[in-house]
């Protein structure tokens, strides 16, 4: 069996990631792999139940404690999900990694990026492809207003986190372009998949679909 690859969708509210991974992970499987397809914060029951805290807003965390329970979710997944799946040579999808808590903590909330980033390279797992959908502060708000669904603690968050949040995953790819690929999701559900493929077989060779 060939080694797992790890895959990461990340970017704003409204970018359009949880319908991203869902096609993605459906168009690996059509090729013949195992696909893991999860999501942070969450992917492990330890980590759900940390998510339920987090996204609630029940408790209004500082930035620092908001982010080691970011982690302490993510040691969750990556020990009882990530791992175990890559080392069976399953393909990994996950919706929200590292950046994510960078994005939203470290630009949005304005945590300690140099604390984020050192938790960061103590996770052991660095994913093989990460994909950021770039969305603008006024689509995403529409696409979310659109849905009609009870937003959550960050969705509730203003414009101007939002704006920090989306210029936050600009700067990451642009600091690591070996890992990272910028997708505009402004346009269509299928063209923007299109758009992923395209990138995850340049960089990554799966099997044609």
């Amino acid at each position: 069996m060939g080694p797992g690859r790890f895959i990461t969708l990340e970017g704003g509210e409204g970018a359009g990631k949880s319908t991203q991974v869902r096609l993605l992970a459906e168009a690996l499987r059509e090729t013949g792999l195992e696909v893991v397809q999860t999501r942070e914060p969450g992917g492990a029951p330890g980590a759900e139940r940390l998510r339920a805290l987090l996204l609630s807003g029940e408790v209004d965390w500082s930035p620092a404690a908001e982010t080691l329970l970011h982690f302490a979710a993510r040691a969750e997944h990556v020990a009882r999900t990530i791992r175990p799946a890559l080392e069976s040579g399953a393909w990994v999808v996950c919706d929200r990694f590292t950046d994510s808590t960078m994005a939203y903590q470290g630009y949005g909330q304005r945590a300690d990026r140099g604390l984020i980033a050192a938790l960061t390279g103590l996770v052991g797992v660095v994913p093989d492809l990460t994909i950021v959908l770039d969305v603008s502060t006024v689509l995403g708000a529409a696409r979310m207003a659109r849905r009609g669904d009870a937003a959550d603690r960050y969705e509730r968050e203003g414009a101007e986190f939002q704006h920090r949040v989306n210029e936050g995953f600009r700067r990451i790819a642009a600091a690591e372009p070996a890992r990272c690929v910028v997708i505009p999701a402004a346009a269509t559900i299928r063209d923007v998949h299109s758009a992923i493929w395209q990138a995850l077989s340049e960089r990554l060779s799966p099997p044609p679909a």
